[in-house]
Protein backbone atom coordinates (compact mmCIF):
# COMPACT_ATOMS: atom_id res chain seq x y z
CA UNK A 1 0.00 0.00 0.00
CA UNK A 2 1.90 3.05 -1.28
CA UNK A 3 1.06 6.71 -1.75
CA UNK A 4 -0.15 7.30 -5.28
CA UNK A 5 -0.98 10.54 -7.11
CA UNK A 6 -3.15 12.45 -7.76
CA UNK A 7 -2.66 14.18 -4.42
CA UNK A 8 -4.98 16.82 -3.08
CA UNK A 9 -3.94 20.04 -1.34
CA UNK A 10 -5.67 20.30 2.02
CA UNK A 11 -5.33 23.13 4.55
CA UNK A 12 -6.49 22.73 8.14
CA UNK A 13 -6.95 26.14 9.78
CA UNK A 14 -7.18 26.15 13.57
CA UNK A 15 -7.72 29.37 15.51
CA UNK A 16 -5.38 29.86 18.46
CA UNK A 17 -7.19 29.71 21.85
CA UNK A 18 -10.27 31.00 20.03
CA UNK A 19 -12.77 31.77 22.82
CA UNK A 20 -10.08 33.25 25.07
CA UNK A 21 -8.57 35.24 22.19
CA UNK A 22 -11.97 36.75 21.34
CA UNK A 23 -12.34 37.86 24.96
CA UNK A 24 -8.89 39.44 24.88
CA UNK A 25 -9.72 41.10 21.56
CA UNK A 26 -12.91 42.66 22.90
CA UNK A 27 -11.40 43.60 26.26
CA UNK A 28 -7.82 44.91 25.87
CA UNK A 29 -7.37 44.82 29.66
CA UNK A 30 -7.28 41.01 29.40
CA UNK A 31 -4.45 40.91 26.86
CA UNK A 32 -1.34 39.18 28.14
CA UNK A 33 -3.17 37.84 31.19
CA UNK A 34 -4.12 34.23 32.07
CA UNK A 35 -7.84 33.87 31.44
CA UNK A 36 -10.29 30.98 31.36
CA UNK A 37 -13.62 31.05 29.57
CA UNK A 38 -16.20 29.39 31.81
CA UNK A 39 -15.44 27.35 34.91
CA UNK A 40 -16.00 30.07 37.51
CA UNK A 41 -17.90 27.96 40.05
CA UNK A 42 -17.49 24.92 42.25
CA UNK A 43 -18.96 22.75 39.48
CA UNK A 44 -17.85 24.79 36.48
CA UNK A 45 -15.69 23.45 33.68
CA UNK A 46 -13.19 25.49 31.65
CA UNK A 47 -14.28 25.84 28.02
CA UNK A 48 -11.06 27.47 26.84
CA UNK A 49 -7.85 28.91 28.24
CA UNK A 50 -5.52 31.60 26.95
CA UNK A 51 -1.92 30.68 26.22
CA UNK A 52 -0.90 32.67 29.28
CA UNK A 53 -3.07 30.32 31.37
CA UNK A 54 -1.89 27.21 29.56
CA UNK A 55 1.65 27.90 30.80
CA UNK A 56 0.34 27.04 34.27
CA UNK A 57 -1.27 23.81 33.05
CA UNK A 58 -4.82 25.15 32.67
CA UNK A 59 -6.67 23.28 29.92
CA UNK A 60 -10.16 23.04 28.46
CA UNK A 61 -12.47 20.50 30.15
CA UNK A 62 -10.62 21.07 33.44
CA UNK A 63 -12.69 21.92 36.52
CA UNK A 64 -12.63 25.56 37.55
CA UNK A 65 -11.46 24.55 41.03
CA UNK A 66 -8.40 22.73 39.68
CA UNK A 67 -7.68 25.54 37.21
CA UNK A 68 -7.65 28.05 40.08
CA UNK A 69 -5.24 25.85 42.05
CA UNK A 70 -2.87 25.67 39.08
CA UNK A 71 -3.08 29.40 38.42
CA UNK A 72 -4.23 31.48 41.43
CA UNK A 73 -4.23 34.69 39.37
CA UNK A 74 -6.51 33.15 36.72
CA UNK A 75 -9.28 35.44 35.44
CA UNK A 76 -12.57 33.68 34.71
CA UNK A 77 -14.72 35.09 31.90
CA UNK A 78 -18.30 34.15 31.14
CA UNK A 79 -18.62 32.57 27.65
CA UNK A 80 -20.40 34.54 24.91
CA UNK A 81 -21.24 31.99 22.24
CA UNK A 82 -23.22 34.42 20.11
CA UNK A 83 -20.10 36.58 19.82
CA UNK A 84 -17.91 33.58 18.99
CA UNK A 85 -20.37 32.61 16.26
CA UNK A 86 -20.30 36.14 14.85
CA UNK A 87 -16.49 36.11 14.64
CA UNK A 88 -16.52 32.59 13.16
CA UNK A 89 -18.75 33.75 10.29
CA UNK A 90 -16.28 36.53 9.43
CA UNK A 91 -13.45 33.99 9.32
CA UNK A 92 -15.39 31.58 7.12
CA UNK A 93 -16.20 34.41 4.74
CA UNK A 94 -12.46 34.73 4.15
CA UNK A 95 -12.18 30.97 3.52
CA UNK A 96 -14.86 31.11 0.84
CA UNK A 97 -12.90 33.74 -1.08
CA UNK A 98 -10.33 31.02 -1.76
CA UNK A 99 -12.45 27.90 -2.23
CA UNK A 100 -16.00 26.59 -1.93
CA UNK A 101 -14.60 23.34 -0.59
CA UNK A 102 -14.76 24.33 3.08
CA UNK A 103 -15.67 21.88 5.84
CA UNK A 104 -16.14 23.59 9.21
CA UNK A 105 -15.43 21.30 12.17
CA UNK A 106 -16.45 23.82 14.82
CA UNK A 107 -16.49 27.57 15.32
CA UNK A 108 -12.70 27.70 15.40
CA UNK A 109 -11.42 25.22 12.83
CA UNK A 110 -12.06 24.06 9.27
CA UNK A 111 -10.63 22.06 6.38
CA UNK A 112 -10.10 23.76 3.02
CA UNK A 113 -9.47 21.85 -0.20
CA UNK A 114 -7.43 24.25 -2.34
CA UNK A 115 -6.36 21.77 -5.02
CA UNK A 116 -8.32 23.97 -7.39
CA UNK A 117 -8.84 27.40 -5.85
CA UNK A 118 -10.42 30.70 -6.80
CA UNK A 119 -7.04 32.44 -6.88
CA UNK A 120 -5.65 29.87 -9.33
CA UNK A 121 -2.56 29.80 -7.17
CA UNK A 122 -0.39 26.65 -7.16
CA UNK A 123 1.13 26.86 -3.66
CA UNK A 124 -1.06 25.72 -0.78
CA UNK A 125 1.63 26.87 1.65
CA UNK A 126 1.51 30.47 0.43
CA UNK A 127 -2.31 30.39 0.36
CA UNK A 128 -2.39 29.25 3.99
CA UNK A 129 -0.02 32.04 4.99
CA UNK A 130 -2.15 34.60 3.15
CA UNK A 131 -5.37 33.31 4.75
CA UNK A 132 -3.84 33.48 8.23
CA UNK A 133 -2.59 37.03 7.61
CA UNK A 134 -6.02 38.14 6.37
CA UNK A 135 -7.69 36.68 9.48
CA UNK A 136 -5.33 38.74 11.61
CA UNK A 137 -5.70 41.93 9.54
CA UNK A 138 -9.49 41.76 9.20
CA UNK A 139 -10.57 40.04 12.41
CA UNK A 140 -7.67 40.64 14.77
CA UNK A 141 -7.05 37.02 15.75
CA UNK A 142 -4.18 34.61 15.19
CA UNK A 143 -4.54 31.22 13.49
CA UNK A 144 -2.33 28.21 12.83
CA UNK A 145 -2.46 25.91 9.83
CA UNK A 146 -1.42 22.51 8.59
CA UNK A 147 -0.99 21.76 4.88
CA UNK A 148 -0.71 18.32 3.30
CA UNK A 149 -2.24 15.73 0.99
CA UNK A 150 -5.17 14.68 3.19
CA UNK A 151 -7.26 15.81 6.13
CA UNK A 152 -5.57 13.61 8.72
CA UNK A 153 -2.03 14.84 8.07
CA UNK A 154 -3.15 18.47 7.72
CA UNK A 155 -4.94 18.24 11.08
CA UNK A 156 -1.85 16.82 12.81
CA UNK A 157 0.44 19.34 11.09
CA UNK A 158 -1.60 22.35 12.24
CA UNK A 159 -0.61 21.59 15.82
CA UNK A 160 3.15 21.41 15.15
CA UNK A 161 3.95 25.13 15.14
CA UNK A 162 1.15 26.49 17.32
CA UNK A 163 0.45 29.21 18.15
CA UNK A 164 0.52 31.50 15.11
CA UNK A 165 2.46 29.15 12.85
CA UNK A 166 2.03 26.61 10.11
CA UNK A 167 3.53 23.35 8.94
CA UNK A 168 3.57 21.91 5.44
CA UNK A 169 4.02 18.19 4.83
CA UNK A 170 4.48 17.72 1.05
CA UNK A 171 3.91 14.30 -0.57
CA UNK A 172 7.58 13.33 -0.53
CA UNK A 173 7.85 13.96 3.22
CA UNK A 174 4.60 12.35 4.37
CA UNK A 175 5.96 8.92 5.28
CA UNK A 176 8.97 10.28 7.16
CA UNK A 177 6.77 12.77 9.02
CA UNK A 178 4.39 10.01 10.13
CA UNK A 179 7.15 7.60 11.11
CA UNK A 180 8.78 10.19 13.39
CA UNK A 181 5.49 11.33 14.92
CA UNK A 182 4.98 10.34 18.60
CA UNK A 183 1.98 8.05 18.85
CA UNK A 184 0.13 10.41 21.20
CA UNK A 185 0.27 13.09 18.46
CA UNK A 186 -1.78 10.98 16.05
CA UNK A 187 -5.19 12.65 15.80
CA UNK A 188 -7.87 10.35 17.20
CA UNK A 189 -5.54 8.38 19.48
CA UNK A 190 -6.44 9.37 23.03
CA UNK A 191 -4.85 8.71 26.40
CA UNK A 192 -6.33 5.23 26.86
CA UNK A 193 -5.28 4.02 23.41
CA UNK A 194 -1.87 5.64 23.81
CA UNK A 195 -1.29 3.71 27.03
CA UNK A 196 -2.35 0.49 25.33
CA UNK A 197 0.04 1.13 22.44
CA UNK A 198 2.89 1.84 24.85
CA UNK A 199 2.25 -1.55 26.44
CA UNK A 200 2.50 -3.12 22.98
CA UNK A 201 5.80 -1.37 22.26
CA UNK A 202 4.31 1.26 19.95
CA UNK A 203 5.76 4.68 20.73
CA UNK A 204 5.83 6.41 17.33
CA UNK A 205 4.65 6.06 13.75
CA UNK A 206 7.56 3.81 12.80
CA UNK A 207 6.61 1.34 15.55
CA UNK A 208 3.00 1.44 14.43
CA UNK A 209 3.96 0.89 10.81
CA UNK A 210 5.92 -2.20 11.84
CA UNK A 211 2.77 -3.96 13.05
CA UNK A 212 0.75 -6.09 10.68
CA UNK A 213 -2.88 -5.45 9.82
CA UNK A 214 -3.79 -8.67 11.61
CA UNK A 215 -1.97 -7.56 14.77
CA UNK A 216 -3.64 -4.14 14.83
CA UNK A 217 -7.09 -5.59 14.14
CA UNK A 218 -6.64 -8.13 16.92
CA UNK A 219 -5.71 -5.50 19.49
CA UNK A 220 -7.75 -2.50 18.32
CA UNK A 221 -10.77 -4.10 16.60
CA UNK A 222 -12.17 -2.00 13.74
CA UNK A 223 -9.82 0.90 14.51
CA UNK A 224 -6.85 -1.33 13.67
CA UNK A 225 -7.44 -1.04 9.93
CA UNK A 226 -7.60 2.74 10.22
CA UNK A 227 -4.29 2.88 12.12
CA UNK A 228 -2.72 0.61 9.50
CA UNK A 229 -3.76 3.02 6.73
CA UNK A 230 -3.12 6.42 8.28
CA UNK A 231 0.47 5.64 9.28
CA UNK A 232 1.05 4.89 5.59
CA UNK A 233 -0.41 8.26 4.59
CA UNK A 234 -3.67 6.73 3.36
CA UNK A 235 -6.75 8.71 4.39
CA UNK A 236 -9.39 9.05 1.71
CA UNK A 237 -12.05 11.06 3.53
CA UNK A 238 -12.87 14.06 1.38
CA UNK A 239 -13.46 17.63 2.45
CA UNK A 240 -17.23 17.89 2.73
CA UNK A 241 -18.60 21.38 2.10
CA UNK A 242 -21.69 22.55 4.00
CA UNK A 243 -21.09 20.02 6.73
CA UNK A 244 -24.48 19.00 8.08
CA UNK A 245 -25.28 19.44 11.77
CA UNK A 246 -26.55 16.14 13.17
CA UNK A 247 -27.82 17.32 16.55
CA UNK A 248 -28.27 20.35 18.78
CA UNK A 249 -28.20 20.29 22.57
CA UNK A 250 -28.31 22.28 25.79
CA UNK A 251 -27.27 21.08 29.24
CA UNK A 252 -26.55 22.39 32.71
CA UNK A 253 -24.29 21.31 35.58
CA UNK A 254 -25.79 22.10 38.99
CA UNK A 255 -24.09 23.78 41.95
CA UNK A 256 -25.54 21.07 44.21
CA UNK A 257 -26.66 17.56 43.25
CA UNK A 258 -30.39 17.15 42.70
CA UNK A 259 -32.26 14.32 44.43
CA UNK A 260 -35.86 15.22 43.67
CA UNK A 261 -37.55 14.86 40.28
CA UNK A 262 -39.59 17.99 41.09
CA UNK A 263 -36.43 20.12 41.16
CA UNK A 264 -35.19 18.33 38.03
CA UNK A 265 -38.37 19.29 36.15
CA UNK A 266 -37.78 22.93 37.02
CA UNK A 267 -34.25 22.72 35.57
CA UNK A 268 -35.39 20.77 32.51
CA UNK A 269 -37.89 23.49 31.63
CA UNK A 270 -35.09 26.07 31.58
CA UNK A 271 -32.86 23.77 29.53
CA UNK A 272 -35.72 23.22 27.04
CA UNK A 273 -36.10 26.98 26.76
CA UNK A 274 -32.39 27.41 26.02
CA UNK A 275 -32.49 24.62 23.41
CA UNK A 276 -35.50 26.24 21.74
CA UNK A 277 -33.49 29.48 21.37
CA UNK A 278 -30.57 27.60 19.79
CA UNK A 279 -32.89 25.76 17.40
CA UNK A 280 -34.48 29.03 16.29
CA UNK A 281 -31.07 30.62 15.72
CA UNK A 282 -29.99 27.62 13.66
CA UNK A 283 -33.37 27.39 11.89
CA UNK A 284 -33.63 23.64 12.40
CA UNK A 285 -36.04 21.17 13.95
CA UNK A 286 -35.83 17.46 14.70
CA UNK A 287 -37.65 14.28 15.61
CA UNK A 288 -35.48 12.52 18.21
CA UNK A 289 -35.32 13.97 21.72
CA UNK A 290 -32.66 12.63 24.08
CA UNK A 291 -32.46 13.23 27.82
CA UNK A 292 -28.95 13.12 29.28
CA UNK A 293 -28.48 12.40 32.99
CA UNK A 294 -25.09 12.58 34.69
CA UNK A 295 -25.10 11.17 38.20
CA UNK A 296 -22.94 12.17 41.17
CA UNK A 297 -20.58 9.27 40.41
CA UNK A 298 -20.11 10.80 36.91
CA UNK A 299 -21.84 7.89 35.17
CA UNK A 300 -24.04 8.99 32.27
CA UNK A 301 -27.43 7.68 31.23
CA UNK A 302 -29.37 8.66 28.10
CA UNK A 303 -33.03 8.09 27.26
CA UNK A 304 -34.45 8.86 23.82
CA UNK A 305 -37.77 9.08 22.03
CA UNK A 306 -38.39 9.63 18.31
CA UNK A 307 -41.54 11.52 17.39
CA UNK A 308 -43.43 11.10 14.10
CA UNK A 309 -43.02 14.81 13.31
CA UNK A 310 -40.41 17.56 13.54
CA UNK A 311 -40.40 19.74 16.66
CA UNK A 312 -38.45 22.78 17.86
CA UNK A 313 -40.69 24.42 20.46
CA UNK A 314 -40.00 24.46 24.18
CA UNK A 315 -43.28 22.81 25.19
CA UNK A 316 -42.68 19.63 23.17
CA UNK A 317 -39.03 19.45 24.20
CA UNK A 318 -39.99 19.80 27.86
CA UNK A 319 -42.98 17.44 27.83
CA UNK A 320 -41.02 14.70 26.06
CA UNK A 321 -38.05 15.16 28.37
CA UNK A 322 -40.41 14.98 31.34
CA UNK A 323 -41.79 11.69 30.00
CA UNK A 324 -38.24 10.36 29.59
CA UNK A 325 -37.31 11.47 33.10
CA UNK A 326 -40.12 9.40 34.61
CA UNK A 327 -39.52 6.51 32.22
CA UNK A 328 -37.22 4.87 34.77
CA UNK A 329 -36.16 5.43 38.35
CA UNK A 330 -33.34 7.88 39.13
CA UNK A 331 -30.89 5.69 41.02
CA UNK A 332 -28.61 8.40 42.44
CA UNK A 333 -28.34 12.16 42.90
CA UNK A 334 -27.92 14.09 39.65
CA UNK A 335 -25.18 16.67 38.86
CA UNK A 336 -26.11 17.41 35.22
CA UNK A 337 -29.15 17.31 32.96
CA UNK A 338 -29.21 17.87 29.22
CA UNK A 339 -31.61 17.76 26.30
CA UNK A 340 -30.54 17.14 22.71
CA UNK A 341 -32.48 17.05 19.47
CA UNK A 342 -31.30 14.88 16.56
CA UNK A 343 -32.73 13.36 13.38
CA UNK A 344 -32.83 16.93 12.13
CA UNK A 345 -34.51 18.33 9.04
CA UNK A 346 -31.11 19.28 7.61
CA UNK A 347 -30.28 15.79 6.35
CA UNK A 348 -29.38 15.81 2.68
CA UNK A 349 -27.01 14.00 0.37
CA UNK A 350 -23.59 15.62 0.43
CA UNK A 351 -21.86 16.36 -2.87
CA UNK A 352 -18.95 14.16 -3.79
CA UNK A 353 -15.65 15.35 -5.14
CA UNK A 354 -14.39 13.67 -8.25
CA UNK A 355 -10.72 13.79 -9.21
CA UNK A 356 -10.04 12.46 -12.69
CA UNK A 357 -6.86 14.29 -13.59
CA UNK A 358 -3.23 13.76 -12.64
CA UNK A 359 -2.08 16.84 -10.76
CA UNK A 360 1.49 17.90 -10.16
CA UNK A 361 1.15 19.89 -6.98
CA UNK A 362 3.26 22.67 -5.60
CA UNK A 363 3.18 22.66 -1.81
Amino acid sequence: MDLQPPFRKIIHVDMDAFYASVEQLDNPELKGKPIAVGGNSERGVVSAASYEARKFGVRSAMSGVLARKKCPQLIFVKPRFDRYGEISKKIRKIFYEYTDMVEPLSLDEAYLDVTENKKNFPSATILAKEIRQRIYDEVGLRASAGISINKFIAKVASDVNKPNGQKTVPPEEVLTFLEELPIEKFYGIGKVTTAKMYNLGIFNGKDLKGKSLEFLTEHFKSSGASYYSIVRGIHNTKVKPDRIRKSLAAEHTFHANLTSEIYMLEKLERIAEELEKRLKRSKVSGKTITLKIKYSDFSIQTRSKTLPYFVKNKSMLFETSKELLFQDKIYDSVRLLGISLSNLNTQKKEPEQVVDVQLKLEF
